[in-house]
């Protein structure tokens, strides 16, 4: 079992102050403060606060580059990824270059054929698919590794632009420009862009570019904050750190979104996941939407993504987003199989479970092995990489960490142990993809165990639940719960978690797996849920939880979502 700690977020007073005596209630400035919030101009999500797109290094010569095609009419070409990170920057790229007179198609990588970014079997691919062949690549949310995918085009006559988040390698692609805000040589003061914020600021840079130039002299000026919504998602889903400059765009694609001013295909997701967008908030964005859209990347085709992302007809739009959610619900079953397989290895008698997890089997599925890692690392809270079978001997794993480990740093350091284990690697703190020969797997684990406790420095593992202290009653209101889901919350500017002792006044099973409860605190009687918890709790208890709005006949109640109890 683990061992879970439970402490309360360090709140810098003088900066709850501050915000007090700029207007903030007490409540928010407490809940701010604790997150790194000095001012109230960070609280501030209108679009003049956005960074300007001028600060990120090559957009302007992106930009003209772009501007230059447009006008000689020349075809252009988005390369995608196939996460909705990779989906909605296409889309924005589409929709934001149609908007601004370009020629523009896009294709995508298939993950289980040509791998990830623009490879040269990518390239190879799209000269057999493509006629006429582009004038110019525009890669979008990948491109920055892709050295040698580069390279292969240029030898086809064909010029890319790279626009990417990712984190480049000691060699950079010979691109005529790249748009990074991560390359050594950008000072843009946020890192945290996702793939779609990056190519949103291109679209920005673009068309300044081209009002410079008098192409909006006599024709309307595009409205590039109609692909908010897109903004949002992309940047929500692919769970980079929620800065200032990301809250700003991620708040107003919501506000979009409450509106009803969003894309086409974003209303028919919400459609399909029955979820209302009036409400819409961060959380519907990641667990609700981005997993449809992600089911392609992972089962099939992501192009069906795009398309659904970039349709203008509700009737296409909602047969697509109905397809995405089909694949949605076989990736569910898929990762529930695969993930009971892996708990029968682990709990079987020839299994030692050390101070990391490596699972395969050779009937798993590459897309969803990923799933695999992150349900496991959260039940045994250790590093944890799953794998499936590749091809000619190959297998292919992907992983998820916890706050302890590195984990690109951990395959780095066994990539450099053992040079010829791994065969390509990549992937950041918290998550990374990798390939090794199949001979070789009982090899790689005890190699990777090792290095885990060296990155580290531990053997041992705990997570860290990180709350927000008690909740005043004064504020356990649905008016503060309905503020609360207002507000974007997410990576980096975790959602507020609250500890409480209170009273079981009854509980009973809701479809056998999710525990439904009445709670008392002082005189105030609390609707409880808890997901996936069957176990009953004792009369008195702490409870960790949520405070949410629940919307119901047309009226707002409260209830807490509990996480954790003691």
């Amino acid at each position: 079992m683990v061992s879970v700690q439970v402490t309360n977020r360090i709140v810098n007073e003088a900066d709850a102050q501050k915000l007090i005596s700029q207007g903030i209630n007490p409540f928010m400035a407490k809940l701010w403060a604790a997150r790194g919030v000095s001012d109230i101009n960070q609280t501030d999500t209108s679009w003049k606060q956005l960074l300007a797109p001028t600060l990120l290094t090559e957009v302007e010569k992106g930009a003209r580059i772009l501007a230059d095609a447009i006008e000689q009419g020349k075809n252009l070409l988005i390369i995608a990824d196939y996460d909705c990170d990779g989906a909605t920057a296409c889309a924005v790229g589409i929709r934001g270059l149609r908007m601004l007179g370009a020629k523009v198609d896009f294709m995508v990588p298939n993950r289980f054929e040509t791998g990830y970014g623009l490879s040269p079997a990518v390239i190879d691919v799209m000269l057999e698919r493509i006629s006429p062949k582009p004038d110019l690549i525009i890669t979008v949310d990948n491109g920055i590794a892709s050295v040698d995918g580069v390279a292969a085009a240029k030898s086809h006559g064909i010029d890319v632009l790279v626009t990417d988040h990712h984190l480049p390698g000691d060699v950079l692609p010979d691109a005529v420009a790249i748009i990074n805000p991560n390359q050594v040589a950008c000072d843009f003061p946020s890192k945290n862009l996702a793939g779609v914020g990056v190519i949103f600021y291109t679209m920005m840079a673009l068309r300044a570019e081209m009002r410079t130039r008098g192409h909006f002299n006599h024709r309307p000026e595009p409205r590039l904050d109609s692909l908010a919504d897109l903004v949002a998602l992309g940047t929500v889903a692919d769970v980079v750190k929620l800065d200032s400059n990301n809250r700003i765009l991620v708040s107003q694609g919501l506000a979009k979104m409450r509106s009803g001013q969003m894309s086409i295909g974003i209303r028919a997701l919400f459609d399909v996941a029955g979820t209302d967008p009036r409400q819409a908030n961060s959380m519907d964005l990641g667990f609700k939407i981005g997993p449809r859209i992600n089911a392609a990347g992972r089962l099939a085709d992501m192009s069906i993504g795009i398309r659904c992302l970039i349709s203008d007809d509700y009737d296409e739009a909602l047969t697509l987003a109905k397809q995405l959610d089909e694949w949605n619900h076989t990736r569910r079953s898929i990762e529930q199989e695969m993930s009971s397989q892996a708990m029968e290895e682990i709990e079987g008698d020839n299994f030692t479970l050390k101070h990391s997890i490596c699972v395969f089997n050779q009937e798993w599925h590459q897309g969803v092995v990923g799933i695999v890692a992150s349900r496991l690392k959260e039940k045994f809270w250790k590093p944890t990489l799953a794998f499936a079978p590749g091809d000619d001997g190959e297998i292919r794993g992907s992983g998820r960490s916890v706050p302890d480990v590195h984990l690109r740093d951990a395959l780095d350091l066994v990539s450099k142990r053992y040079p010829h284990l791994i065969q390509k690697f990549g992937g950041h703190a918290m998550a990374a993809g990798l390939t090794i020969a199949e001979k070789d797997f009982n090899n790689f684990i005890l190699a990777f165990d090792k290095a885990v406790v060296d990155i580290s420095g531990k053997t041992n593992f705990s997570p860290l639940i990180e709350t927000d202290g008690s909740l005043d009653l004064a504020y356990a209101n649905a008016e503060t719960a309905i503020a609360l889901t207002q507000q974007v919350w997410g990576a980096g500017f975790p959602s507020p978690l609250f500890r409480d002792v209170f009273h079981v006044r009854n509980q009973r099973l809701l479809k056998d797996k999710h525990l439904k409860l009445q709670v008392m605190r002082g005189q105030q009687m609390f609707d409880a849920i808890w997901f996936n918890h069957t176990e009953e709790l004792p009369e008195t208890v702490e409870l960790v939880y949520e405070f949410v709005p629940n919307y119901w006949n047309g009226n707002v109640y409260t209830q807490l979502m509990i996480r954790h109890a003691m």
